[in-house]
């Protein structure tokens, strides 16, 4: 039994269908970015990964980005770009300097959330936005994720047909619209959207388990936040 990305994509598929203006996660995300974007914005890819968002868009903008893990930067597809290995708690760059932040699948990772968004606070200019996606600690998933969590490195293959996804440790100490809108308060953002999205297709490995899920989606929180923080 095992959930491979093509056919969770194609329960995605089957899902919209079912219920329509339904989009997921990324798409939302996606769609957030490019909403907030202009030719000229300064970018800072959050947690840039080897390409992330910014490839996927094609985006007209000038990004930046960063990431702790060396090997994913060294690995990075968008040619051209600066790119810093550095800790979202402490961002080498200059104040008030960037218009946007994107960061995904980050939050989960962090230690000290409210640093982390003091720190993205001082680099965005007046009325800058970040823009973020990352998991809903309160979903039947992320719970399940925390219970099963020693075994993940194993289960992750069997189960999804690919390897363990998560190089950093999760904390999920900024994964709920309440923590999420407390923080961004201390630190001097508001939260301007904050949106919450079920996706029924984790735990579709049969056809019946995907059925069970979308029962579920009545019941329990959604398992993905995205959301915007204005410095105001």
């Amino acid at each position: 039994m095992s959930l491979s990305l093509d056919r969770q994509n194609a329960y995605r598929t089957e899902y919209r269908a079912q219920h329509p203006g339904w989009l997921p996660a990324t798409e939302v995300y996606e769609n957030t970015i490019r909403a907030h974007l202009t030719p000229n914005a300064r970018v800072l890819d959050l947690g840039c990964g080897r390409g992330g968002v910014l490839e996927q868009l094609n985006a007209p903008a000038r990004p930046i980005g960063l990431d702790p893990d060396l090997e994913s930067l060294r690995e990075y597809r968008l040619p051209g770009t600066p790119l810093a290995q550095a800790l979202a708690s402490a961002l080498p760059i200059q104040d008030a300097s960037i218009d946007l932040i994107v960061c995904s699948w980050v939050f989960e990772h962090i230690d000290a959330p409210a640093q982390v968004l003091s720190e993205a606070r001082r680099v965005l200019r007046a009325s800058g936005s970040l823009i973020f996606l990352t998991p809903n600690a309160n979903s039947l998933v992320v719970n399940l994720n925390r219970m099963l969590r020693p075994w993940q490195r194993a289960l992750v293959p069997r189960l999804y047909g690919r390897a363990e996804a998560d190089t950093f440790p999760v904390r999920y100490r900024a994964n709920s619209p309440a923590r999420i809108k407390s923080l961004a308060n201390q630190v001097g953002l508001s939260c301007s959207m904050l949106q919450e999205i079920h996706d029924p297709t984790y735990l579709a490995f049969t056809p019946l388990l995907y059925r069970i899920s979308v029962a579920l989606t009545r019941f329990t929180p959604p398992v993905h936040l995205v959301g915007v923080l204005v410095k105001a």
